[in-house]
């Protein structure tokens, strides 16, 4: 990656006797849909918050955009867009007019062409007449990440935004993550509890738990580091069964219900097996990995319970 548009070093913020955030350091470079992850309590709010300078930090230190957040907090805060709680708006107005508001208070552009470019953008411009209490939840939200574009960050923070979502919300709303990251080259720093939606957004990572960093690093590498468990289903178990008793592939299996052998292989391995088992006559039906964002998150978090 060019840049780092967030660089945090050995960050954190005790209240009393309760330490929240613990030496944390990240880095979150240009272009990134940054996944920010870990169980309640872990110190994700916190993080956040000191981030957007609305706490201070116990220790360590935060810049943002190549500058120390301390002493440039103004000019930084400017090129930031950020949902951090849900989004309220006057609901008795229209999509259009609590934009036109918002964005007068800010001082930014509110003519009507740039009002309507960023109704389009989050999928709202048939809307923009209606008022706001009629909108789903899913549509606040999308309007609520409308009011981060206003003054067109370069940098945007979302803290849980498909919170209470439908299928069809969630769906929506990591379509508009990923537009704003591949279309309009934003980049997003997104703090989520749904790991599966982290893991189909997010080029990086970092997982947090008890205000300390578990594993920082691009995705597809954290999830290939370690073994998957994958799912062989196969035409003649019996001969399965043959095989690989027959070999070392027997010490790797996990469990076998009917036609579906469980194994813990490494990636590199999934190939091997199947091109094994192919080559003797063996019907494979299905090769299912079962290895997720999720079962890697667990299994971090709980070795620190």
């Amino acid at each position: 990656m060019s840049d780092k548009i967030i660089e945090v070093n050995n960050l954190s913020k005790k209240f009393k006797d309760i330490k929240a955030v613990n030496d944390l350091n990240l880095n979150v470079f240009r272009g990134d849909v940054f996944g920010f992850l870990g169980p309640n309590g872990a110190g994700k709010s916190t993080t956040i918050r000191m981030l957007l300078s609305l706490i201070s930090p116990t220790n360590g230190n935060i810049k943002i955009f190549g500058m120390p957040l301390k002493e440039k907090r103004n000019a930084i805060l400017r090129k930031i867009g950020a949902i951090v709680e849900k989004p309220d708006f006057y609901g008795y107005l229209s999509a259009f007019k609590n934009l036109e508001i918002l964005g007068r208070l800010s001082g930014t552009d509110t003519s009507k062409k740039r009002v309507m470019e960023i109704l389009e953008l989050v999928g709202l411009e048939k809307r923009y007449k209606s008022k706001v209490k009629t909108f789903s939840h899913g549509m606040k939200q999308r309007l609520g990440i409308a009011q981060t574009l206003l003054h067109d960050p370069d940098l945007i923070i979302l803290d849980e935004p498909t919170t209470g979502l439908d299928p069809q919300g969630m769906k929506e709303i990591r379509e508009l993550i990923i537009n704003l990251s591949k279309e309009k080259n934003k980049t997003i720093f997104l703090s989520s509890h749904i790991l599966y939606e982290v893991e189909l957004v997010a080029n990086r990572m970092i997982i947090l738990n008890k205000g300390k960093t578990q594993v920082e690093g691009y995705v597809e590498d954290l999830l290939n580091a370690n073994q998957l468990q994958v799912t062989f289903r196969v035409g003649d178990k019996e001969k399965v069964l043959n095989l690989i008793n027959e070999t070392g592939w027997s010490k790797k299996l996990e469990t076998q219900i009917e036609d579906r052998f469980v194994f813990n292989i490494s990636p590199e391995e999934v190939s091997v097996l199947n091109k094994y088992l192919v080559e003797n006559d063996v019907a494979v039906n299905a090769v299912v990995p079962t290895r997720s964002l999720e079962e890697y998150f667990l299994k971090l978090t709980e070795k620190e319970s």
